[in-house]
């Protein structure tokens, strides 16, 4: 491209950026990340003003509302971290769903048929074998996938979609149709209760530590860029990340810390530790719910893997070009057998906290979630032509997803509505994706 020349022959430069551009090309921040965060924000706000206005409060941006909000989005937000790299290599998983529903009957079965009749009941160890037992079988079950897809040759899509006809129907068959209930009390613990939480002090630990994290990594980057001599951010640019992401945890820290126990639990508990009530109540926080802290543990360890290492590079290059992919030299049969495992074991772990959040393991566990976990990619930016995906996309997709849930649940909407917006939505998210892919070419 060549500069303009006026009249007299002088060339003039190019218009200058303006002050958007300027600071968003010096902090290097992603703009479908900010697009994600500003729509999630205008549903929250917009959810919060429309139960103003009608019903006369604002029930979504409460303290009690997000920490529940955070905790119904953890199992479809473990599986959508899986769903990013089968995505992102251009394939699609429909089966998750009932994986979900058979890893958690056979985690039931495992801790309520069989263990307390060997080790007894409530045995500290039954909730440790559970929750192994169910991520054996969603990685087995996620490998064979793997398998038939990349050795047998048979597309993605059969394979899962006869997948999610079998595993609900195996599901049936070992439970027998029966719901599966009381689960362990201490696997119980991993679905978010009142006591599945880790309390206001607890969570100023983890955020202090956090916000510590962020911010050494931002001047650790910093650090790595001088030494290989790379473009550096202004130092302005980076102290705004460190205290825009240290800020972000902090607020989280107070905004899970400002939700009590109900006043029934606190009754029970002040009886049960002999503690007195006094007058004004006792408020306990419950801080930071155990399974939001699982997904963070997998949105963490998921994003070094794909930023980080070998595997993830892999991942990206087999979604960009596959025949290239092979021509270099790497295995892709191989890495579709693991990448289908690894869909499996987060399926698996999805199941746990799914199971211990709903108390008992049903056949019914799971249904439909596999198009929320792919809704929830997709919406987060994974592109279905493939190579094109981020773990924290995915996450915000879906909180997106269980934002619309919840909002149109408090207004009143019923379900047929709800699905209506869900399809919608994930229709929009595809075509929005058409058009960034067309304009950054």
């Amino acid at each position: 491209m060549t500069d303009t020349s006026n009249d007299t022959g002088v060339q003039t430069p190019p218009a200058a950026k303006g002050p958007v551009a300027r600071f968003l090309q010096a902090t290097e921040l992603d703009t479908r990340l900010l697009g994600m965060i500003g729509a999630l924000a205008l549903i929250w706000v917009g959810f919060h003003m429309y139960g103003a206005l009608v019903n006369g409060f604002g029930a979504f941006l409460t303290p009690r509302n997000l920490w529940n909000l955070s905790v119904q989005t953890s199992s479809i937000g473990i599986m959508a971290c899986g769903m990013v790299l089968v995505i992102v290599t251009r394939h699609i998983d429909l089966s998750v769903g009932s994986l979900l529903g058979f890893c958690a009957i056979v985690m039931g079965v495992t801790q309520v048929w069989f263990l307390p009749q060997i080790v007894g009941l409530e045995h500290w160890s039954i909730w440790i074998i559970a929750v192994i037992v169910g991520l054996i079988t969603g990685t087995i079950v996620g490998a064979f996938h793997g398998y038939l897809i990349a050795y047998m040759q048979i597309p993605a899509f059969i394979v899962t979609l006869g997948g999610l006809l079998v595993w609900r129907g195996a599901a049936f068959l070992v439970a027998r149709g029966e719901t599966i209930s009381p689960v362990d009390s201490t696997f119980r613990l991993l679905g978010g209760t009142p006591e599945g939480a880790v309390g206001a002090t607890g969570s100023w630990i983890i955020g202090i530590i956090a916000a510590a994290i962020v911010v050494g990594l931002v001047f650790a980057g910093r650090t790595q860029r001088k030494k290989h001599g790379f473009a550096q951010r202004p130092m302005w640019a980076d102290t705004f990340i460190a205290a825009i992401g240290a800020g972000a945890v902090i607020g989280a820290v107070l905004l899970v810390n400002a939700y009590p126990w109900p006043r029934g639990v606190v009754r029970r508990y002040a009886a049960a530790e002999g503690i007195e009530i006094p007058e004004g109540g006792l408020f306990i926080s419950h801080g930071f719910a155990i399974p939001v802290l699982i997904l963070l543990a997998v949105a963490i360890v998921m994003t070094l893997v794909m930023s980080r290492t070998r595997f993830g590079r892999y991942v990206y290059a087999i979604g960009g070009n596959p025949e290239a992919a092979s021509l270099a030299g790497i295995n892709t049969k191989w890495m579709t057998v693991k990448i289908f495992a690894l869909m499996g074991f987060l399926t698996g772990l999805s199941a746990s906290v799914a199971s211990a959040r709903l108390g008992s393991a049903t056949n019914a566990l799971g249904t439909l979630d596999e198009l929320y976990v792919i809704a929830a990619a997709v919406i987060g930016g994974t592109s279905l032509a493939g190579g094109v995906g981020t773990i924290y996309g995915a996450i915000l997709g879906a909180f997106v997803m269980q934002s619309l849930q919840t909002g149109m649940v408090l207004i009143g909407f019923d379900a047929a509505i709800q699905q209506v917006v869900v399809g919608s939505v994930l229709v929009l998210a595809v075509y929005l994706d058409n058009l960034y892919r067309r304009a950054s070419k």
